[in-house]
């Protein structure tokens, strides 16, 4: 006999998408909202170069171990601490390390989980997510909970920003009564931390005091920060010993936690690639270039255009070791993502402001490319767009910091013809006194290209090497 099962098949799955409604509408009791991690194996050692950021951080989380003290001084607990900073710092490592450092319940999410196209859904899901909180810091016997929402823009941008439903406003709004109900004298004390990489986008309402207290900046590391990072990541790691961590620490300027992560992994995937038992410094310089622009391609370039590729990048070498010595750190013509070549630079410091002198360098070394296939092969070629766009954000960058013929001006306010003229002023003036400079060291130029074609790769000290043969 055969039996048709499809009818049955068509119920049960009548039944699941009622269920999943039911659930979604709050009607039924599920296990909860968030994902639980009841002790977070991450502590505050495990976090290098945000010192100030874990010190704001643990004063806040004192507030929750001393709680009789707190009471007595009549200081009223903080309810939110909000995390901002760019993607890869360390938020959410920052958040695991204080559930850790509390040893309260850890219950994460993120904004794009409270949103839905039902109305109501989201709002349903804040007080699932703050009740969920008290039932398992009760179950587990803690006496605090921690409830971490990444990405929170999501969540809580500014009311009436969107057009389509009030779904987002229902659902900042419940936030915020959540937020309001926590109180000190609760059995379970509940922290809210939050992190985002936009905070210009959040509701003021949940700014102000009495719901996120305090935003705690999780910026990039400077050179010592990123030290002590790359230190964390080779722990357990094989180091050769010509690995010098503060000088890969120097040329990573700009690189987030977890591109330092990476970089220490991608060193690693080099060393096992070349069936080496220990990580080389070559190993650590190669995967910064990887980290920076990605894996070598299978581009080859004619003989023609590589000679071509040299000359450009043997141009934005010279010039910014003429301008300031020992800035490069590396110099290459291997293809890797979208660059036919690439100059890496190093300073010795880390700079966060710069005079004009030093904008109007940046500017040489970005046209040197194009000004030295002028020089050498009589004309340019499209190979240096990148480089213009560059000269053009900092051109700009001198004009709006006031530093230009045009004095101090508004932003809003100044037109962009005016904006344009002054920005070719600026670049055709630069680009003359760069073609300047490398006619009169053409010589160096053709030096440095026949090393370049013939290794592909040199380092800084090669190529200082060089320039003191030539002088």
């Amino acid at each position: 006999m055969s039996v048709n099962i499809f009818p049955l098949i068509f119920v049960g799955g009548l039944l699941y998408i009622f269920y999943k409604f039911m659930v979604n509408q709050g009607l039924l009791k599920t296990h909860g909202f968030g994902t639980l991690v009841r002790v977070p194996q991450e502590d505050f050692s495990c976090i290098g170069g945000q010192s100030t950021a874990i010190s704001e951080l643990k004063e806040a989380l004192d507030f929750i171990l001393d709680s009789d003290k707190i009471e007595k001084m009549g200081i009223r607990p903080l309810k939110g601490l909000l995390l901002t900073g760019p993607p890869g710092t360390g938020k959410t490592l920052l958040a695991k390390a204080a559930a850790n450092y509390t040893d309260s319940v850890f219950i994460a999410t993120s904004g794009s989980e409270f949103i839905e196209v039902y109305a109501g859904v989201g709002a349903q899901r804040v007080r699932k997510l703050f009740q969920s909180a008290r039932d398992r810091a009760k179950a587990e016997n803690k006496k605090s909970a921690i409830i971490f929402i990444d990405e929170i823009d999501i969540l809580g941008a500014r009311r009436g920003t969107h057009e389509s439903h009030m779904e987002y406003d229902q659902t900042l709004n419940q936030l915020l009564v959540e937020m309001d109900g926590i109180n000190a004298d609760d059995d379970v004390k509940i922290l809210v931390l939050a992190a985002t990489n936009r905070p210009d986008m959040l509701d003021p309402a949940l700014l102000r005091p009495g719901r996120f207290d305090r935003q705690v900046k999780v910026d990039l590391p400077d050179k010592e920060g990123r030290l002590q990072i790359l230190k964390i990541h080779v722990k357990n790691k094989p180091l050769a010993d010509d690995v010098d961590l503060d000088a890969i620490a120097r040329e990573t300027f700009g690189f987030s936690g977890a591109h330092l992560e990476s970089l220490a992994n991608e060193a690693a995937i080099n060393a096992m690639r070349n069936k080496s038992d220990k990580i080389t410094q070559k190993d650590f310089l190669q995967a910064i270039d990887k980290v920076i622009l990605g894996e070598k391609i299978d581009k080859k370039p004619s003989s023609e255009e590589l000679y071509r590729i040299a000359v450009h990048e043997a141009g934005h070498a010279i010039v910014s070791e003429m301008l300031e010595r020992g800035s490069v750190a590396n110099l290459t013509i291997v293809p890797r993502g979208n660059a036919m070549g690439f100059l890496r630079q190093s300073l010795e410091e880390d700079r966060y402001i710069y005079t004009r002198e030093q904008l109007e360098n940046q500017i040489m070394v970005c046209l040197a490319g194009s000004a030295a296939e002028k020089v050498i092969l009589g004309n340019k070629s499209t190979g240096a767009s990148n480089d213009f766009e560059k000269a053009v954000e900092l051109a700009k960058e001198i004009i709006f910091s006031g530093l230009s013929s045009l004095g101090i001006i508004s932003k809003d306010d100044i037109s962009p013809k005016k904006v344009n003229d002054e920005v070719t002023n600026i670049i055709s003036r630069l680009e003359k006194k760069t073609t300047e400079l490398l006619i009169d060291n053409h010589f160096v130029i053709h030096k440095v290209v026949d090393v370049l074609r013939e290794k592909e790769t040199i380092s800084g000290e090669e190529l200082r090497s060089i320039l003191n043969s030539s002088f």
